[in-house]
């Protein structure tokens, strides 16, 4: 999705600079969300519900995307 999303974005505004811009952020908002797709199905294959495994996953990632900014912040650097 990401790749389809920066195609129309470069057809919409083919500028390097936004471009580097968005390729970044994608980087930055998807490290918080790679633990979330080990916890899913660890937690399916445990017997949990997909309800209840797929609301584990996205407080897990609202957890490290928030250490992530705090960590960020604490060394001076923006998100």
């Amino acid at each position: 999705m990401s790749g389809l999303g920066m195609m129309c974005l470069w057809k919409d505004r083919p500028d390097p600079a936004n471009m580097a811009a968005h390729a970044g952020a994608i980087f930055r908002f998807v490290l918080p969300s790679l633990p979330m797709f080990l916890v899913i199905p660890l937690l399916l294959r445990q017997g949990f519900g997909f309800g209840g495994s797929l609301a584990a996953g996205c407080a897990l990632t609202i957890v490290v995307y928030g250490a992530m900014t705090w960590t960020r912040a604490r060394f001076g650097m923006r998100l």
